[in-house]
Formats: C-alpha cells, sequence, structure tokens
C-alpha cells in the first residue's frame, strides 16, 4: 500500500527569467495558467512569487491578487502558498501578501546568508509574523534556510505562536547557506520526529540537486517540492519544458518509494486545511 507524498511546484522564484528559460512564466496570466497545467499534472500546493514588468521580483500585492484569484478561479483545488521571501525589498514590502489571506504563506524564522547579501528576519519580525498567521488564520511552511530556523519553530509552537501541527521545509543548495547532503535530511527529518511529531516536512534543492532531494524525500517520508523556480534544466544540458514537465518528473518518482502523489483531499488533510465543499 502506497503513502500520499504531496508536491508542490514553485513555478517561478525570484531569480530565473525568460532568458534563462523562456518558460519560466512572470507574468499572473502565465503563472496562472502555469499553475493549472502542473495541478494537472499531479502537484495540489503552488508557490507563487511575483514579478514587475522588467522580470525584477516583486512584493506587489496586486500582482500576487491577480495570480491568487486566477488560480482559485480556474483550478480551486490546488493550495495556493504565497512567498514571503526576497532579495533587495524591504522586510514590510515582503510580508505585504498576507493581506490577502492567502491559505498558505512561507515563513522563515531567522535570517541566512543568501549569495549576495543576508535574507534578512530579526527575531521581533518573526514573532510579530508569527501572531499575524495565526491572526489570519494562514497555514505557513516554515522555510528552514539554516537549522536554527528549525529550532525557532519549535520554540513558536511551543509558546503558542505557531498552530498545530506545522509544515516546515528543508532549503538545501543555495550558495552561503545549507548544502544537499542525504545526511543533512537525515538529521533534519530525526529532529522533526522528535521536536514536532505531527510535523509535515519537505525538502527541496536547487539546481541539479532538485532530483536528488525528491527522492530522498521521499524515501524518508516526507514530501517534495519541484518546479522552475529551483531549477531550470530538466537534464543536464537541457532546459525544463515547463513547470507540468518537473511535475511529472516528481510523480514518476513516487512509485519507487512506495508513495504516490496526494489526491487534493488527501493534501489537505495531511496540512490540516479546511476541505473543499466539493471534497467534504
Amino acid at each position: 500500500m502506497t503513502t500520499p507524498a504531496i508536491i508542490t511546484v514553485a513555478i517561478t522564484g525570484a531569480v530565473p527569467t525568460t532568458k534563462d528559460n523562456p518558460a519560466v512564466p512572470v507574468t499572473p496570466q502565465r503563472q496562472v495558467e502555469s499553475a493549472v497545467a502542473a495541478f494537472e499534472a499531479g502537484a495540489t500546493v503552488c508557490h507563487v512569487h511575483v514579478r514587475d514588468a522588467e522580470e525584477k521580483p516583486s512584493s506587489d500585492v496586486g500582482l500576487y491578487e491577480e495570480v491568487q484569484t486566477g488560480i482559485r478561479e480556474q483550478c480551486p483545488e490546488m493550495v495556493v502558498q504565497l512567498s514571503t521571501g526576497a532579495r533587495g525589498r524591504s522586510i514590510a514590502e515582503r510580508f505585504s501578501c498576507l493581506e490577502l489571506r492567502p491559505e498558505m504563506a512561507s515563513f522563515s524564522t531567522g535570517s541566512c546568508n543568501f549569495p549576495q547579501g543576508i535574507y534578512d528576519n530579526p527575531p521581533d519580525v518573526v514573532e510579530d509574523v508569527a501572531q499575524r498567521l495565526i491572526d489570519y488564520g494562514i497555514k505557513p511552511e516554515i522555510e528552514v534556510f539554516d537549522i536554527a530556523m528549525l529550532y525557532k519553530a519549535a520554540d513558536l509552537l511551543e509558546r503558542g505562536l505557531l498552530a498545530p501541527p506545522p509544515q516546515v521545509q528543508l532549503v538545501m543548495g543555495i550558495k552561503n547557506a545549507l548544502p544537499a547532503r542525504e545526511s543533512l535530511v537525515d538529521f533534519f527529518a530525526a529532529e522533526i520526529a522528535a521536536l514536532m511529531p505531527e510535523a509535515t516536512w519537505t525538502c527541496m534543492g536547487t539546481g541539479r540537486f532538485q532530483i536528488e532531494a525528491n527522492r530522498w524525500a521521499l524515501a524518508k517520508g516526507g514530501h517534495v517540492r519541484t518546479g522552475l523556480e529551483d531549477n531550470i534544466f530538466y537534464s543536464k544540458g537541457r532546459l525544463a519544458a515547463s513547470n507540468a514537465e518537473l511535475v511529472e518528473r516528481a510523480v514518476e518518482l513516487c512509485p519507487e518509494h512506495d508513495r504516490h502523489p496526494a489526491t487534493p483531499a488527501e493534501t489537505r488533510q495531511l496540512l490540516h486545511l479546511p476541505a473543499l465543499a466539493t471534497q467534504a
């Protein structure tokens, strides 16, 4: 008997552009189209960044709203997860999308080095945002770029500033942050089991480590993330044709580890999100 694996698709990100890969969706219309195609391929959660007219990372609430509304209208069973991560934007700008009350939002519980700067999440900001997420009824995905962020999440959970059960993602392969190593996934999974045994977890790897991270997560009981945000290539020297193509590969990996792609209903059950009326 297989067990469900949630497949999250990160459709755009903050770095790749259409010059890197023409398939990267950078306008709301193309992002919605890409999300729907990824859902049809097997993804049930969509992680969303938005871009301005010059394809630069943006925190424009209007753009986020356009993408969120489009996905909800065309693909209501998909869980929309808005990104609060950023490069070169203020903290206030980064978290402005929470006003849209998405079902999920990414949330890093600490600071770390990025390739060309510091991903700044001071303690007071972390505490404030944690409370806002509870007040707004938004389920965070804790993004762990440094292992200290996992322990901060456990602290927030213990103090009632993180609604149980949490969803936690290990982020690997970003320069100056955590490397992509299977031993690190083993340690992460063991600490999750010890600190927050009811949590669900995902691990992701950038670039060529994407498929390795998918395999490690599937083998160890976690969930997977794929998409053009993390990797613009399908194989060495060959650009991915779409987000859907990367999702299809993740789907194909599931049976190798006695897993199956989680259905929309299973995804909501695993993440403790409200069932849709059509699923109830």
